[in-house]
């Protein structure tokens, strides 16, 4: 099936079908590793930060592949991709695949055996000469599914990252990140905090920090309320500086909303101007910095807190060459919001 038969309507965004689903994976498994280069190579994050979301973008991906692997051959059910400003799996869609690995066993053990399997498949193909039903080919992906997956690599909600000694040129001596998949927005977001500690080493007060992070940090807010929420928390945690990257959204054929990147593609695939695996992927990068110091309190009881500076939103755009073109003739105002022009990435080619 030519992905030129793929038919994606404007109120729907369900993979529905085997060309969908390799479709959509190899896009963004492709728009990924192609992001994490750009990331580095225009200096967006410096060298420990571009490590840590290559490896938050793995996590994504792995998870993607498990839908891929998940719904491939399912009759009953598929896989939605958000309609909002996203080009992302509906948020459920990661908590469905948390769900069914916590009940690995259970399902492992209702599955036909691998052999059994085997030997069907062998008679079928090579004593009938006949496909395999699509039934029996769902039966061999769930179990490749609940055999191979491992729960701690989905990505969750909120993913924390371990705390770090900070790169020599920040002032700070630690680092943290972490990671959420904000519901409202289905679409994930990266964080970068370079602090110092008041105390031995922040190690020792990791558990307080993680928790602290994971309720006060773990949704898409105002930065500057996000920084003032963890430094009243965490007494002894000074943030001097605080990154949070918007992840998204990926631009393409499966994002119908009215952002002005996708509704360009949408109307360049339409009319045959550009190709249908085209696309397009957003980054808003949102920094807020510690400019002095201030104490907060009772007399007997004073904390210090940090009096942060104007947050500053730098926003990318990263595409391939022909779809730059179409933007600067389409949307020449957007371009010139960009913190830089657009940032060019190879296209992807898809023959299904």
């Amino acid at each position: 099936m030519s992905i030129h038969q793929i038919v994606t309507p404007l109120d729907s965004a369900i993979l529905d079908s085997k060309a969908h689903y390799t479709f959509y994976h190899k896009m963004v498994d492709f728009v990924f590793k192609e992001l994490v280069v750009a990331v580095q190579h225009e200096n967006i994050c410096n060298e420990d930060e571009v490590a840590l979301f290559k490896q938050y973008c793995d996590l994504l991906l792995y998870s993607v592949e498990a839908m891929r692997i998940k719904y491939m051959y399912d009759d009953e059910d598929n896989m939605k991709v958000d309609l909002t400003e996203s080009g992302f799996p509906n948020y459920l869609e990661f908590r469905y695949l948390y769900n069914d690995l916590e009940l690995r066993e259970a399902y492992i053990n209702k599955l036909t055996p691998i052999e059994t399997l085997k030997e069907e498949f062998l008679d079928t193909l090579m004593r009938k000469k006949e496909p395999v039903k699509k039934s029996k080919l769902f039966q061999a992906a769930s179990i490749v599914y609940y055999a191979s997956v491992e729960k701690q690599y989905i990505f969750n909600r909120f993913v924390q990252g371990k705390i770090l000694n900070a790169p020599e040129h920040i002032d700070a001596k630690y680092m943290t990140s972490w990671s959420f998949y904000d519901v409202s927005k289905n679409r994930p977001f990266i964080c970068f905090m370079y602090f110092d500690y008041e105390g031995t080493d922040a190690r020792d007060a990791k558990d307080d920090i993680y928790q602290v992070l994971n309720a006060t940090a773990d949704r898409d807010m105002p930065i500057a309320t996000m920084a003032y929420a963890i430094d009243k928390r965490l007494p002894k945690v000074f943030p001097k500086r605080i990154k949070r990257i918007d992840l998204g959204p990926i631009h393409n054929m499966f994002a119908k909303d009215e952002n002005e990147i996708t509704h360009t593609i949408l109307e360049g695939i339409s009319k045959k101007e550009i190709p249908l695996e085209s696309y397009a992927v957003s980054l808003h990068v949102t920094e807020v910095v510690s400019e002095s110091e201030f104490k907060e309190g009772s007399f007997f009881k004073k904390q210090t807190l940090q009096r942060w500076g104007s947050a500053l939103t730098q926003r990318y755009a990263l595409a391939p060459h022909r779809i730059i073109q179409l933007l600067y003739n389409k949307t020449p105002e957007l371009i010139n919001r960009l913190a830089k022009p657009p940032i060019e990435i190879s296209r992807v080619e898809i023959d299904i």
